[in-house]
């Protein structure tokens, strides 16, 4: 009988690399004075638009929570392909011990042991596939929990100083060329990390910002 274990072949799938995308912001003085007419009146437009873009990428690769929760993801995958690897390996042996010693068995000890590998290994796939899920939650989760903290900081940022509009430029995006004038990306990691290292969470205007246990002191 052959099992098949192809549970060892998994190390880089479950070493989590985290990829960075970085933000990119375009800043842009617009003076749109015009206005438009229609049947009922005249509907103004607003003027002096101020447009800004970030480096999408950039912010994201360059904000601390980032660094340390996707260097904690890392960690937690390593570990986690440590352990399936052992138990991989000790079915392996059990399978091999098995294989040896299987003329010294009778037909029924020997089907009963084959039946025993066999959910064995099915219940290693199992916990192997489970492992993925979880890693893969937790990535989403990461760039979720980001994408959160970087949009409610720019929402204020963009208040305070009398922005519009916040552009992501990345390659391959709608935006194709931004003035570096208009870039604000260095003040938004800036602005994050300083958050960051005062223990607070960037959260929508509408919800006071907490403070996060894990940033450094």
């Amino acid at each position: 009988m052959k099992f098949s274990f192809p549970l060892l072949t998994i190390a880089a799938a479950m070493i989590l690399v985290v990829g960075c995308k970085n933000p990119s912001t375009e800043t842009s003085n617009a003076d749109t004075s015009s206005s438009t007419t229609t049947g009922s009146g005249e509907i103004e437009v607003p003027t002096n638009v101020t447009i800004a873009y970030v480096l999408t990428d950039s912010v994201i690769s360059g904000y601390e929570y980032y660094k340390v929760k996707a260097a904690e993801l890392t960690e937690k995958g390593r570990k986690l392909e440590s352990d399936l690897s052992s138990r991989a390996r000790g079915l392996e042996q059990e399978v091999a011990s098995y294989q040896q010693n299987a003329r010294n068995l009778t037909m029924n000890q020997a089907r009963a042991k084959e039946e025993e590998l066999v959910n064995k290994e099915r219940s290693l796939v199992q916990y192997r596939d489970g492992l993925l899920q979880q890693m893969s939650r937790d990535e989403n989760q990461l760039y979720a929990d980001v994408y959160d903290h970087i949009s409610a900081f720019m929402e204020t940022y963009a208040k305070e100083n009398n922005i519009q509009m916040v552009l992501s430029y990345t390659r391959g995006g709608a935006v194709w060329y931004g003035d570096s004038a208009y870039d604000i990306t260095t003040d938004i990691v800036k602005g994050l990390n300083e958050q960051y290292a005062k223990g607070i969470t960037p959260t929508k205007s509408s919800a006071p910002m907490k403070a996060d246990s894990t940033a450094t002191k």
